[in-house]
């Protein structure tokens, strides 16, 4: 359960850092640059995945053993891809209920980001998966692991 906690924990790190990589890019296109603001999400979405992907493969998810990067990409990216339609959709019915779309962006990204944990928990480390999701707590760790002199 703690390994849990701690993968929750740095979840919510990795895509708070994410999301404002996605928020701040689509206002600025949308605002500044004057680009439709479905375009500006998906640029942005998609901006916001290439950081995603390194750093969830870095501090919050493990593949199994023995899969290599090029997989672990390429579901990471698939399951973005239906992720980035669902974000589109939620942002585009939120404005044609004259809804701002950055406040649907804000309802989007959060029915995403459980959309994205569950499917990457169970895609990329597999139920029952014997690989270590996060490194041990230092209240885990046996006394019998640390190097004997």
């Amino acid at each position: 359960m703690r390994r849990l906690i701690a993968q929750l924990i740095k979840f919510g790190l990795v895509g708070g850092i994410a999301f404002c990589i996605d928020y701040g890019l689509m206002v600025f296109l949308t605002q500044i640059c004057h680009v439709h603001y479905l375009i500006s999400a998906t640029i942005s979405f998609t901006v916001a995945l290439v950081f995603n992907f390194f750093a969830s493969m870095r501090y919050v998810f493990r593949g199994r053993e023995g899969d290599s990067q090029v997989r672990l990409f390429i579901v990471f990216a698939t399951l973005s891809v239906i992720g980035l339609g669902l974000n589109d959709f939620i942002i585009w019915a939120g404005v044609s209920v004259h809804i701002d779309y950055r406040i649907a962006k804000i309802g989007a990204s959060a029915i995403v980001m459980v959309y994205n944990f569950i499917t990457r928990k169970l895609l990329i480390e597999g139920r029952g998966s014997q690989t270590p999701v996060v490194a041990p707590t230092s209240d885990e760790v046996t006394p019998d692991a640390t190097p004997q002199s």
